[in-house]
């Protein structure tokens, strides 16, 4: 047997010298924990540790029997940790590396940091060892974790004491070699990495077991804390400690436990120093323990349930060592230590995301919000207004085609009476009118862009919103030119050209006017109507009516000069013929006008409206269609990662 001493125990570090001896050994039982006296000098493992002499160790020590972690490490490859082409990790680490690619553009890096460290953590964890499970034993000071360390290694390697804080930097025991890689991820130098007792380490069971002996978590020096958190996220399993006294201290629920509440299945809570407890009030310490930790929202792995172990022991008289020492067995055997922690962490990591990938309802742009934008953006360019127009267009056509010559020679005098009447343009659309045109877009844009990010997370909800009001920088004006366009004719009859133009379209430098704006806001049709069929049979009865009206009125006329017999009765009535029929023409003719009027004002209508929500789609649409499926995206990631969970959150 070997005894385990301590060198330089005030530069905070321990060295681990080994020493035959022909007497009675101090050994810790691998199995109990139990101590023994050597050459009539005991130590206690709890809470006073006695140092053996420094004389008798220096007298005792052999150069070549102190092991060093470095030196022992056997340069077998490593492996990729504990995950199999079957493991639901693989796919979830995949899909959270494509969700913070995805999301790189639209959220904040603070919101992707813990993702992103995640990622970093699993890729060096699956480089190293698979052989080996990395196991801290964290604690508050004077817990007994040293000694819980001490007992488990078999030895006393870790220094115990009165003095806090005793532990100042991480301890490190392996079981077994090529744990090289682990420590060093740790940051455990090589002077600070030691081997069990010789009976300990011969325990098959806990072959590949890398124990970690941590500073306590409430350290009054603030180093001691750093170290704490910084070796927790990267260990696959932590043992915590607690004692009688400090099991309910807040520090520890509401810094360490409550947090990694889901990582219970790789948790170990052990109530230690129970020896000093009398009577049952072990269980009952033991039950409030176990409620404090259903309060963290920590499982309990009770009656064959997946969950964090809780059990009580002593590290001073060994009791229930054992059956941690077992437990740790399975568990370090069972090489599922690491995927658990990392499946656990990615859990925490897809909890703090939740926010901003999860959304209330189902968000996106619905048939209603499409034509309730297409509708606005028909009222903010005049559609109705520009069928009226049309519509008004074709019947004046129609009346002075079909009109009779002496109405038609009327209208045109009295144009003639109205300086410039007959170089009349087009009037532009009031200032006023523009700008309440331009209010409308601008509110059709923000009530599109506020229906489509209605329940979106924050960050894509303001990418929504952005994408549609980019987009409707330049669609007033370019309705305003494309309303000129269709009213004159210019686009196709589906509103193909309205996409043209709202691809072509500058962004405005200024003001909203330009020469569409008077011909499709109320103003005239720039272009002709079409004729229909029937006009030529009607100009050409309009015709015949106006030489009857001629012919009777000769006819008269040469009876009363005495040129042709007298008979006034027929040409009377042809003349009456012709003076009655061209009204009446025009009258049939302003009837059957009505029904294609509408139609064309209708198609005018209907012309424009389709090609300002062509331009309202390519400008407006199409952008927050773009942002809502790239939204889609990341949730299907988001979805691939929380959905094969195996902690269950």
């Amino acid at each position: 047997m070997t005894a385990v001493t301590d060198e330089n125990p005030g530069q905070g570090g321990t060295g681990e010298q080994l020493s035959d001896t022909s007497g009675s050994d101090t050994s810790r039982s691998g199995s109990s924990g139990s101590d023994t006296s050597r050459s009539g000098t005991g130590w206690d493992d709890g809470l006073i540790a006695r140092r053996a002499q420094a004389g008798r160790k220096e007298a005792a020590q052999t150069p070549d029997e102190v092991p060093e972690e470095e030196e022992e490490d056997d340069g077998r490859p490593q492996v990729e940790a504990y995950v199999d082409s079957g493991s639901p990790l693989r796919p979830r680490l995949d899909a959270l590396r494509e969700l913070v690619g995805l999301s790189r553009a639209r959220l904040d890096r603070a919101a992707l940091a813990e993702a992103g460290r995640v990622l970093d953590e699993a890729a060096a964890r699956q480089r190293l060892s698979s052989r080996h499970t990395v196991v801290a034993i964290a604690g508050a000071s004077g817990s007994g974790k040293s000694a819980l360390f001490n007992a488990l290694a078999g030895a006393q390697l870790s220094e115990t004491g009165l003095r806090r804080p005793t532990t100042s930097s991480p301890l490190a025991c392996s079981w077994t070699d090529g744990a090289a890689g682990l420590l060093d991820r740790l940051a455990v130098p090589g002077r600070l990495r030691r081997r069990p007792a010789p009976g300990a380490a011969a325990d098959e069971a806990l072959q590949g077991l890398v124990l970690v002996d941590l500073p306590d978590h409430d350290s009054a020096a603030k180093g001691h804390r750093d170290q704490v958190d910084r070796v927790l996220a990267l260990v696959d399993a932590v043992i915590w400690v607690v004692d009688p006294e400090k099991y309910a201290d807040a520090a520890l629920h509401e810094r360490y436990l409550r947090p990694l509440a889901g990582h219970a299945e790789v948790t170990f809570v052990v109530l230690n120093q129970i020896d000093r407890l009398p009577g049952e009030a072990a269980d009952q310490v033991l039950d409030d323990l176990r409620r404090l930790l259903d309060e963290d929202g920590m499982a309990l792995g009770e009656h064959g349930e997946p969950g964090a172990t809780v059990l009580p022991l002593s590290a001073l008289t060994g009791e229930g060592v054992g059956e941690l020492r077992e437990l740790l067995g399975r568990f370090v055997q069972d090489r599922t230590a690491a995927t658990r922690r990392l499946s656990a962490d990615v859990d925490a990591a897809a909890a703090r995301l939740r926010p901003v990938y999860v959304a209330e309802g189902r968000p996106g742009l619905g048939e209603r919000a499409r034509e309730e934008f297409t509708d606005r953006l028909a009222e903010a360019v005049g559609a109705a207004a520009a069928g009226q127009a049309a519509e008004r267009e074709w019947r004046r056509n129609a009346g002075r085609a079909c009109g009779t010559p002496w109405l038609r020679l009327w209208r045109w005098y009295e144009a003639t009476r109205q300086p410039g009447s007959r170089d009349r343009v087009p009037l532009a659309a009031p200032p006023e009118e523009r700008l309440t045109a331009r209010q409308r877009v601008e509110q059709a844009v923000r009530t599109v862009a506020d229906d489509a990010a209605a329940g979106l997370p924050g960050p894509w909800a303001q990418a929504v919103r952005e994408a549609a009001v980019h987009g409707a920088k330049g669609l007033p004006d370019a309705l305003d030119e494309l309303a000129g366009r269709v009213a004159g004719g210019e686009a196709a009859a589906r509103g193909a050209g309205g996409g043209a133009v709202c691809a072509t379209a500058s962004e405005p430098a200024g003001g909203t006017a330009n020469r569409g704006a008077g011909e499709g806001r109320g103003g005239r049709a720039a272009g002709r109507p079409p004729r229909p069929a029937w006009w030529p049979a009607a100009v050409l009865a309009q015709v015949a009516m106006t030489l009857l009206q001629i012919f009777g009125g000769l006819w008269l006329a040469g009876q009363i000069i005495g040129v042709l017999e007298p008979g006034l009765l027929t040409p009377a009535l042809v003349m009456l013929g012709g003076v009655v029929g061209g009204p009446l023409v025009e009258w049939s003719c302003a009837a059957a006008a009505r029904g294609p009027a509408r139609r064309y004002g209708q198609e005018a209508e209907r012309r424009l409206r389709e090609a300002a929500a062509a331009c309202g789609r390519a400008r407006v649409l199409d952008p927050v269609a773009a942002e809502l499926m790239r939204y889609r995206e990341v949730r299907e990631r988001y979805v691939a990662v929380t959905e094969f969970s195996t902690t269950g959150r």
